[in-house]
């Protein structure tokens, strides 16, 4: 009775605590790992909903790859016309301004050009320097051999408009020669002294280094002083070269007017065999040569050549496949340019629009000069907080 009386025995009460600490554990309880199950069966369905939705996003399966490869067709054949139209503008602008090959049908510029070989002429240089002696040109005939205007270049319209014609045949591209340049304006040029030199303002022309072999310096006798804006020019094959020496009886006494120089002739470009660069010969770097010119006059040739047997190495331009072929050499890296500039434009305005997708699927954020920083879970926002002062 007396241990009745006094409670529950030791045992009892380990009894009872053992089993009040194993109820949590029970699996048959609500609260126990019984609910575990529940909890993964939610973050499955979150993480299917996640998939469905991406895959909703993506479409079916290759389509992000096809749509890619349509696209880049796509983009292939719009940048195509892009390609041949700028490759077209800057063929004509390059002969027209800079650049354009001939053909040699003539052998009176020999041995320095032969026939059937394809020279570039530098339509620049003579913007940036003058005429110099020595200097091969190429030049237009008409009104100073031959009759008609004398040419003009006109505005830089016309001469883009006259390159595209002539590129492709059409046009009247003039009584285009190439000689090479013995007098500039005020030269006075004479033939012969005592050794049947050529003489420019009295210094004698050593030229063996650019005659044909066999040619003397001429055999026509000339004395004359070139006009102004004129130019004396002579071909290399003196022999068979029809050239200001024929022509003292028409306009300028057989001189062209530097209006008609077309540019000039630097370097052979074909047959690959025959390539080399067009110097300045050496005798044309006499100081002596730029004394001013000492009296006047002209006189008639007798020459040993039959008139009706010199050339005049009237040039033909070469085909548009040169022009054509540096156009696309420059129109493909400018292509690629506007390319590259073009897709970062767009990947910014794409990042811009996601960007705004992204603030729209969370309209509550809220920027600030900590916008990581947030509240308290328990605290209210209109609650200044504890105030600090005396009590």
């Amino acid at each position: 009775m007396s241990g009745a009386g006094r409670g529950p025995t030791p045992g009892a009460e380990s009894g009872a605590d053992a089993s009040a600490q194993a109820t949590p554990q029970d699996p048959g309880t609500a609260d126990g790992p019984a609910a575990e199950p529940e909890t993964g069966a939610s973050s499955a369905g979150n993480a299917t909903e996640a998939n469905q939705a991406a895959a909703a996003n993506a479409g079916p399966a290759g389509t992000g790859t096809k749509t890619k490869r349509k696209g880049k067709k796509r983009s292939f054949w719009r940048e195509f016309p892009i390609l041949v139209a700028i490759a077209l503008v800057l063929a004509v602008v390059i002969k027209t301004y800079a650049i354009q090959a001939f053909w040699i049908p003539s052998g009176s510029m020999e041995n320095t050009l032969e026939i059937n070989d394809r020279v570039l002429v530098n339509k620049i240089v003579y913007h940036t320097r003058p005429i110099h002696r020595g200097d091969i040109v190429v030049f237009n005939g008409d009104g100073s051999w031959d009759p008609g205007p004398i040419p003009t270049n006109g505005n830089i319209f016309q001469q883009f408009g006259n390159g595209f014609a002539s590129m492709f045949g059409f046009g009247h591209p003039g009584d285009i020669l190439i000689k090479r340049v013995i007098g500039l304006p005020g030269d006075h040029v004479a033939c012969c002294d005592a050794q049947g030199r050529v003489t420019v303002n009295g210094v004698p022309l050593t030229e063996g280094s650019y005659l044909y072999p066999g040619d003397s310096p001429s055999e026509q006798r000339f004395n004359i002083v070139v006009p102004p804006g004129r130019l004396w020019v002579m071909g290399d094959h003196r022999l068979v070269s029809d050239d200001s020496r024929d022509h003292m009886g028409d306009p300028g006494g057989g001189t062209i007017p530097e209006s008609a120089v077309v540019g000039r002739a630097f370097v052979i470009i074909w047959p690959i065999s025959r390539w080399r660069i067009l110097p300045i010969p050496a005798t044309f770097e006499q100081p002596k040569l730029n004394a001013s010119a000492a009296g006047s006059g002209a006189g008639a040739g007798n020459g040993a050549a039959e008139t009706a047997a010199l050339l005049s190495a009237r040039l033909q331009p070469s085909g548009p496949a040169l022009p054509l072929s540096l156009g696309f050499a420059g129109a493909l890296p400018l292509t690629w340019l506007q390319r590259r500039v073009r897709v970062r434009i767009g990947r910014r305005r794409e990042a811009d629009r996601e960007r705004g997708r992204e603030r729209g699927r969370n309209p509550g954020r809220k920027r600030g000069r900590n916008p990581g920083r947030e509240r308290g879970p328990g605290r209210d926002p209109s609650d200044p907080g504890p105030r600090r002062g005396p009590a």
